[in-house]
């Protein structure tokens, strides 16, 4: 798992960077500011957890914890999901997505909280 997570917060970082790399030389003229902030929101959240992602992979190999592997599942659902989500929305103006965002922001503190208590009972 620890090599699953590595590769995947180094593959989310990439495609962070790139998607926000993107939308700077891209996507400022062509979307209006409200969604060119959804969409910089998305890379932001995206590059965060992918960072996240990482600290999954270290902190496996510190303690063994179905914890950590719930941790870095849920990074990997809140980047889909909440990210995912705002790129489309921001991309299409279909304004239902944002309906389902918020299950990929739960996705992410309930990742951080498992990967907390895992820290604290270690």
């Amino acid at each position: 798992m620890q090599r699953l997570f590595f590769a995947l917060g180094a593959g989310f970082a990439l495609i962070a960077v790139i998607t926000g790399a993107f939308a700077a030389h891209t996507l400022k003229t062509k979307l209006s500011p409200d969604m060119f902030t959804t969409f910089e929101v998305a890379v932001r959240y995206q590059m965060y957890h992918a960072l996240g992602l990482i600290a999954v992979a270290w902190a496996a190999s510190q303690w063994s914890s179905q914890l950590i592997t719930a941790s870095g599942w849920l990074f990997v659902a809140g980047i889909v999901i909440f990210s995912g989500s705002l790129y489309i929305l921001s991309l299409t103006g279909v304004r239902w997505l944002g309906a389902i965002t918020p299950i990929g922001g739960v996705a992410f503190i309930v990742g951080w909280a498992c990967l907390l208590w895992t820290a604290i009972r270690g």
